[in-house]
């Protein structure tokens, strides 16, 4: 079987013409759509890189903005620490004058009732010793004023010296 070939125009021009109408065809109804999903699916590939590029730059944004306040926070926790350190050793401060200030009180009430204290003890010890010279006093005369010749000479002894005064 040989093959020959030959050309037919009439098979040209038909293969031509169903050639040219399955262009048509593909044309409006495959190219179209296919192309159209194609530049949508551009678009939205499009879209989602610069929605990237945007989150990207949000997030940098982002980053910086908490970097900032982070320096802040931390600015303002080492201000809020120095005051309260300068609270505390002020407080201290007040605290040991107001201690000492007491302490110093106390020490001098102290000192008072001690002195009070002494006064009265020294008090009561001349009232002892008086009552007790007294007594033996009382107990000497008793014995040399046993008889009645050393009463009246002492009566005469007591009588001149209130006569020289």
């Amino acid at each position: 079987m040989e093959l020959i070939h030959q050309f037919s125009s009439g098979l040209f021009i038909i293969q031509s013409v169903i050639f040219l109408a399955l262009l048509f065809l593909l044309g409006k109804f495959a190219w179209k759509p296919i192309l159209k999903s194609i530049n949508d699916r551009e678009t939205s590939i499009v879209d989602a890189l610069n929605q990237a590029k945007l989150a990207r730059k949000e997030m940098e944004t982002l980053k910086e903005d908490n970097e900032r306040i982070i320096r802040e926070a931390k600015i303002e926790r080492d201000a809020i620490l120095k005051e309260a350190r300068e609270i505390k050793d002020r407080i201290v401060g007040e605290a040991k004058d107001v201690a000492k200030a007491e302490g110093d009180k106390m020490i001098e009430s102290a000192k008072q009732t001690i002195q009070t204290e002494k006064n009265a003890a020294m008090a009561d010890i001349k009232t002892q010793i008086g009552a007790l010279s007294v007594n033996i006093a009382e107990s000497i005369l008793k014995q040399k004023l046993d008889n009645n010749e050393a009463q009246n000479e002492l009566v005469q002894n007591y009588l001149n010296k209130s006569n020289l005064n």
